[in-house]
C-alpha cells in the first residue's frame, strides 16, 4: 500500500461532499497537471490519501482510500488526463494546517511544502505515520 495527498478547494469539493458519496465513493477528476495524472496513474485500489482542504483552511481534514484505479477522466474531452475512484474513510478530529506542518521540521521535505502547487503527490510511509499522530490518529 502507499501514501497520497490530494488536494481540493472546499468550496468546490470538500470532506464533506465526500462523505456524502457514502461506500461508492466519488471520480476525483478534474486534474490536468501532468505530473499530477502520473501520480494517479499509480495509484492503486486500497492505497490510502489524506483529503486535503487547499485556498481555504489549507489543512489535512480527513483521509479517503482509492476504490478504483485510474481511467479516462469524463471530464477530460481531449482524453488524455485520469481520474480515479475514492471513498471516504475517516475525518480528522484534529485537522492538520499547512502552518503546523512547516512548523515540523521532520516534515520539511514533504511534497506538500516542496511543491506546494501540485495537487497529487506521493507521501512517504514515515511523514503519513507523523501526519497522523499530529492529528491524534496514531496507528
Amino acid at each position: 500500500m502507499k501514501y497520497w495527498l490530494l488536494k481540493s478547494e472546499p468550496d468546490v469539493w470538500s470532506i464533506d461532499d465526500q462523505i456524502k458519496c457514502k461506500s461508492k465513493g466519488s471520480m476525483w477528476d478534474g486534474v490536468r497537471n501532468y505530473q499530477a495524472a502520473n501520480n494517479l496513474k499509480k495509484m492503486k485500489k486500497g492505497d490510502m490519501c489524506f483529503f486535503y482542504h487547499s485556498n481555504i483552511g489549507k489543512e489535512i481534514v480527513g483521509i479517503v482510500k482509492v476504490i478504483k484505479e485510474a481511467f479516462t477522466d469524463p471530464t477530460d474531452i481531449s482524453k488524455k488526463f485520469v481520474a480515479v475512484q475514492v471513498r471516504f474513510e475517516k475525518k480528522l478530529n484534529h485537522p492538520v494546517s499547512l502552518k503546523d506542518i512547516k512548523k515540523t521540521k521532520e516534515l520539511k521535505d514533504l511534497p506538500l511544502i516542496k511543491q506546494s502547487r501540485l495537487s497529487v503527490m506521493p507521501i512517504d510511509t514515515k511523514y503519513w505515520k507523523i501526519i497522523l499522530k499530529m492529528s491524534k490518529i496514531v496507528k
